[in-house]
């Protein structure tokens, strides 16, 4: 078994709350719009971490993150990208990449907006977007997500609220 934290659009801003919330997971996923790296950089050293680069990060991100990344865990094969749509609404590219990966678990951020929904067109795959954890953007709170994968299945998935999006610590 393996715990994930999964977090997206910080927009440069790491929440101290995130370090409390992710304490006990094994990897922290990022979805893309990390911002100033040195949020990647914090998390890195907190615990093990995987990410993509975002439509806002400048190419010190993207020298160091890919724009898609595949992950195979615990019997599941993950394909994160930063900007991917929904079920029913996936953009041209995330399409692409899913029907070529054929993953058990899609990934993005950008959209802000947290959603879990499962997409019967790609044999179930379960599509997350964990919403955004930053200061900037259109939400009014701060979101992310935490799990476990263990044996081929995901397990205690949580959604979890960090406050209010203009609530500086």
């Amino acid at each position: 078994m393996i715990k994930i934290g999964l977090i997206s659009d910080t927009h440069s801003y790491l929440d101290p709350k995130v370090l409390e919330v992710f304490k006990d997971v094994d990897e922290i996923w990022h979805a893309g719009d990390i911002g100033d790296i040195s949020v990647a950089d914090q998390l890195k050293v907190f615990k093990p971490f995987y990410a993509v680069y975002g439509n806002i990060d400048d190419k010190t991100v993207r020298m160091d993150y890919p724009l898609n990344l595949v992950l195979q865990r615990e019997g599941l094969k993950i394909l994160m990208t930063h900007i991917g749509g929904y079920p029913g609404n996936y953009e041209p590219k995330a399409r692409r990449k899913i029907e070529e990966e054929i993953p058990d678990i899609f990934i993005c951020g950008h959209s802000h907006i947290l959603r879990v929904a499962k997409d019967p067109k790609y044999n179930n795959m379960l599509a997350m977007n964990p919403g955004a954890a930053g200061v900037h953007g259109f939400h009014k709170v701060k979101t992310l997500l935490r799990f476990n994968l263990n044996n081929g299945k995901i397990e205690n998935l949580e959604a979890i609220e960090l406050g209010k999006r203009g609530s500086i610590v």
